[in-house]
């Protein structure tokens, strides 16, 4: 066969994902704050992208659509304006989304305070919050009180190496030589140091950071002290043993570990560090007359449009090459304005289906939650998994039971011991919370009896999974949960 180069024509087929088809994808994985900063991001770069003014519907579609209400008629008035608008098309099923079967609306109860206090009416309580003292600025301000010169320099280092918890996490001889000076002289200013407020800064294990306390309250006899060099015995219960160490009898080790319970094992988190941020809700859940309702939280998402006025003015007189440029960014802010309204009724979509198949949840509380998996859910409307996954990371629903992630829904089940039905996880789970929490010192239940009770109730579980259970709760052994009843008694 003779070899030589040749031309072929051959033709197949090949899935390939569009980077607008990729982008919508990763919309459908973050949460509303998150969304916002993408948005906002969004604004900056395209001219053609607006928001909604205050006076606005806030519906996500063109300047010139009509203020429609939240019915069936308005939802299909906007579709049909968002699809006049997508002229680069090819975004429609591109998330296997049928846009004309779900009716929902995009506003909730937060629609009246807005996206922040400076752009709408509402108040912006966050705005009055003063920022909080953290624990290093508040030793700082202790160093120039009590120090000067070089040991001023050695305090300002050695603050600097404490946590927010209030230990130093350091090795003194690697600072001295660090800093070139003597060691006498850091353990010196550390001394110092450790006199600051909150007291027990400063100390490197937690026995120290206890004795340090007990030093400041006039309490560190050497009874204290040996029960303090002895903390792993405290930890067990040992208290025959720490009689004898100790040389005190049983009303004196009393006092003794009372004084201790006084101490903070932890002082530097009395002091604010970073802001703590309040998790937002991407859905709301509400019961009505008809049934359970499933809304957006736009609350914190702008109402994005596109601004086609803009856009002509600009066109006119324009150069080719500026032509182009805008109707590029025409046409990503027509695709990204779909592919929002697609990305709030594909989690509306998933979300209504949660909430059918945990309705119990919703009504009874979790004792009453079914198994659920991602699979079901979607066969069930007609998505693929991955999809289903997708939506459900990173995002919350507020009901009238409290906040919960989408992904607490979906939980393995427990078979029952009469019958076809199955539990899920994480009803057993409140079940061995709840016996846990009913204890008293004198009856600590171990695993076996947990189990043994929970198949009395007529639930098919094995030792080994109250003990999984148990773990992931954060209960100890009943060995371990037996020493802490006999210590807070």
């Amino acid at each position: 066969m003779a070899l030589g180069p040749r031309l072929d024509l051959r033709q197949s087929q090949s899935l390939v994902m569009t980077p607008q088809l990729q982008q919508a994808i990763k919309l459908l994985a973050l949460s509303n704050l998150e969304l916002e900063a993408y948005l906002a991001e969004a604004l900056e770069g395209n001219p053609l992208l607006d928001t909604a003014s205050a006076d606005s519907d806030g519906s996500i579609g063109d300047p010139g659509d009509a203020p429609g209400s939240d019915g069936p008629a308005a939802e299909a008035a906007s579709l049909d304006a968002d699809q006049a608008l997508a002229s680069d098309s090819g975004t429609a099923n591109d998330l296997d989304v049928d846009l004309a079967a779900e009716s929902f609306h995009h506003d909730s109860a937060s629609d009246s305070v807005g996206l922040s206090g400076a752009d709408s009416d509402g108040i912006d309580f966050d705005s009055f919050a003063g920022d909080d003292e953290t624990l290093h600025d508040h030793l700082i301000a202790q160093v120039g009180e009590r120090f000067s010169g070089l040991e001023a320099m050695i305090a300002q280092q050695l603050v600097g190496l404490i946590d927010e918890t209030g230990y130093l996490r350091a090795d003194l001889a690697e600072v001295a030589q660090r800093l070139g000076v003597p060691l006498a002289l850091v353990e010196a200013v550390l001394a110092g140091v450790q006199c600051f407020d909150p007291s027990g800064v400063g100390g490197r294990d937690l026995a120290e950071c206890i004795a340090i306390q007990a030093r400041e309250a006039d309490r560190y006899d050497p009874a204290m002290a040996t029960m303090i060099a002895h903390l792993d015995l405290v930890a067990k219960g040992a208290f025959p043993q720490l009689k004898r160490i100790c040389g005190v009898d049983d009303e004196d080790l009393a006092d003794m570990i009372r004084e201790l319970r006084g101490y903070d094992p932890k002082p530097g988190l009395k002091f604010g560090g970073d802001a703590s941020q309040a998790v937002v809700p991407d859905l709301y859940i509400r019961r009505t007359a008809a049934g359970w309702a499933v809304e957006i939280n736009g609350g914190t998402l702008p109402r994005l449009l596109v601004n086609r006025r803009y856009y002509t003015e600009l066109a006119k007189g324009a150069a080719a090459t500026s032509k182009a440029w805008l109707s590029e960014q025409l046409a990503g802010a027509n695709w990204l304005v779909r592919a929002l309204d697609q990305r709030q009724r594909t989690i509306v979509k998933v979300a209504s289906e949660i909430v059918k198949q945990q309705e119990g949840f919703f009504l009874h509380g979790v004792a009453h939650m079914r198994p659920l998996t991602l699979r079901q859910v979607a066969e069930e409307i007609g998505m693929h998994e991955s999809t289903v996954s997708r939506v459900t990371s990173n995002k919350y629903l507020s009901c009238p039971r409290g906040l919960f992630e989408l992904k607490y829904f979906f939980s393995s089940g427990i078979s029952a011991t009469e019958g076809d039905g199955a539990v899920s996880s994480e009803s057993i789970k409140s079940r061995i919370k709840a016996m846990i929490e009913a204890e008293d010192g004198k009856a600590i239940l171990s695993d076996e009896t947990i189990a043994q009770k929970l198949s009395a109730e007529g639930h098919d579980i094995a030792r080994r999974t109250v003990v999984k259970y148990r773990e992931a709760m954060g209960y100890g052994s009943s060995v371990q949960r037996r020493r802490q009843k006999a210590l807070a008694g």
